[in-house]
């Protein structure tokens, strides 16, 4: 798990999120909002020795509860994300954003729970964020 959730594969500045949000295509359930937005040719990975696998962006904010639960939700989504990562797209960027409910999915189904709302939201973009 450590080597696919490396800092390489994730979002990190406020001008990825931003792009994500502006220029991608999203999709939301209950628990969850994903974005999705195809990384471009002149804008790649910081790293040239990144892969072009999908890189995710996690937002949870206050709303979903103080930072155990917080931080408990992402660890959840995280792992949730990698599960579905071969289903998605190379090249990608992804944002993940936690409305208020998935605190309950968390504790509650853990994992699975979270795995199968992100698959929704995978399946409504129709796998591919272009």
């Amino acid at each position: 798990m450590r080597d696919r959730a490396s800092r390489r594969r994730r979002l990190s500045r406020s001008a990825e999120f931003e792009r994500v949000y502006r220029q991608g295509k999203s999709k939301a359930n209950r628990f969850l909002v994903l974005y999705a937005f195809p990384r471009e040719e002149d804008n790649p990975p910081s790293s040239s020795s990144e892969e072009e696998g999908p890189r995710l962006g996690l937002s949870v904010s206050r709303k979903v509860g103080g930072a155990v639960d917080r931080n408990r939700v992402k660890r959840v989504l995280r792992e949730a994300f990698w599960q579905e990562a071969s289903r998605l797209p190379t090249g990608s960027d992804y944002v993940v954003v936690a409305r208020p409910d998935a605190r309950d999915l968390a504790e509650r189904e853990g994992t699975e729970g979270m795995r199968t709302a992100l698959a929704e939201l995978v399946d409504g973009l129709g796998g591919s964020p272009a």
